[in-house]
């Protein structure tokens, strides 16, 4: 009893702000709610369905399906390997200034998106940005990252590695810490270099927070909007369209609740069943 009475308050803001709009958004997929039913919810129509067969018929739903999938397939791999290597490099390469390099590295993903935008947008400037002055004085014609169908979501994805690095490579030195010294000195004396003891000896043991960062990478970038809200609004020509971004938009621009709350959970269950293939893949590697 003493156990649930301190459990309350959280239980109650829990159940607020939660649960229950968990669960009303659940019901909210199988009806036509839209700004008309604002003022009466209970006016909604139930369509079944209806909403999640429209989805897989719905051209731009299935664009951002795809778009979402290359930022994951892309970004994930690369921000792993980016934050591996950079905690490895801060935990045994570098002596000197550790905590002003793991700061630097960490910045980015306690800074305001806002503030990220505006220092990349200079930065792929095809006019006045620091990669346009570098391709001029190289006398090649600078490219316009953000306005090509082709390079904008590889610049939102370069991006996103960069804002996301300091997380991974939190976790990566934590992992690298926690991996006995014995071990690596034993793996010396029997005349493992260094890539060997990287190779047989850190990776292995860094499976289980392999495991934890690469799940926990893969669900954010799944549900990634704020780089595309942000730097181009999903274009150009919805190349840089997002599950969640083409939600916000159905549900709080054209109020199509309905709709965008059945995206809401196809977008759920996607998140449960790679996050499940991926626990499956390497849960026995971890024991």
């Amino acid at each position: 009893m003493a156990g649930w009475l301190f459990s309350t308050p959280f239980l109650a803001l829990f159940a607020v702000f939660m649960a229950l709009p968990i669960i009303a958004t659940l019901v909210m997929s199988f009806t036509d709610f839209g700004l008309r039913n604002v003022t009466d919810p209970f006016s909604a129509e139930f369509v079944g369905l209806d909403n999640y067969t429209k989805l897989f018929g719905d051209e731009k739903f299935l664009t951002s399906l795809f778009n979402t999938g290359y930022f994951v397939v892309v970004g994930v791999p690369l921000t792993i390997a980016a934050g591996l290597v950079v905690a490895v490099l801060l935990n045994n390469g570098i002596d000197r200034m550790r905590t002003f390099f793991r700061i630097g590295f960490y910045a980015p993903v306690v800074t305001s998106i806002v503030a990220i935008a505006v220092v990349w947008r200079f930065v792929l400037d095809p006019a006045d940005g620091l990669v346009a002055g570098v391709a001029v004085e190289l006398g090649l014609t600078p490219p316009d990252f953000l306005g090509s169908e082709t390079l904008a979501m590889p610049s939102l994805i370069v991006m996103a590695v960069w804002r996301n690095l300091g997380t991974v490579m939190v976790l990566f030195i934590a992992g690298l810490q926690a991996i006995p010294h014995d071990v690596r000195e034993a793996a010396r004396l029997d005349g493992a270099g260094m890539w060997q003891e990287f190779r047989l000896i850190t990776v292995p043991l860094l499976r289980p927070t392999l495991l934890y960062a690469t799940v926990i990478t893969t669900i954010g970038y799944l549900n990634v909007f704020e780089e595309p809200f942000v730097m181009t609004n999903g274009g150009p020509s919805n190349s840089t369209l997002t599950v969640s971004l083409n939600m916000y938009r159905e549900g709080f621009n054209f109020f199509h609740m309905g709709y965008a709350s059945a995206m809401a959970y196809v977008l759920f269950v996607v998140i449960m069943g790679i996050t499940v293939l991926q626990l499956r893949l390497l849960k026995d590697n971890t024991k």
